[in-house]
């Protein structure tokens, strides 16, 4: 079954800064240091799904203009697979899957899409962080957008 993401506006600035502001104080301080956010900000685990369909979807979704295998195919259920257990884990239980979600999608970066520029996976979520905030402040900013 596809995962299907639906019609949906960008996250603003300031929820990109939220989510990967977890992302990278979690990378860096482990879990004491993200105690009470997910209580504090009811709507990270929105915030943090966003962010890993972003991340995750690009990466192992199939595509059309590539030369097709078996492969092509396993890597994209996997992808499905992942991100609807994150979806139905955010819908249910908010507050528990902040935490997940954030290192589900550390995790992914570091076994699935390293960057061989970067040796630290934090250096990576503030380039994610920074593509990210040009995306959402494009659309702030773009003919149509509300202030």
């Amino acid at each position: 079954m596809p995962y299907l993401i639906p019609s949906r506006t960008p996250l603003t600035p300031d929820q990109v800064e939220r989510g990967f502001d977890y992302l990278l104080a979690l990378q860096t301080g482990g879990g004491t240091s993200v105690a009470g956010r997910a209580e504090a900000d009811p709507e990270l685990a929105f915030i943090l799904l966003r962010i890993a369909e972003d991340i995750v979807w690009p990466v192992t979704a199939v595509d059309a203009e590539a030369d097709l295998c078996a492969d092509s195919f396993v890597l994209d259920e996997v992808g499905c697979v992942l991100l609807s257990a994150l979806r139905d884990w955010a819908r249910d239980s908010p507050t528990t899957a902040v935490p997940g979600i954030a290192r589900s999608i550390i995790r992914f970066m570091v076994s699935v899409i390293p960057d061989p520029d970067r040796e630290d996976t934090a250096d990576t979520l503030e380039a994610l962080r920074d593509a990210r905030l040009a995306v959402a402040h494009a659309v702030l900013s773009g003919p149509g957008a509300h202030r």
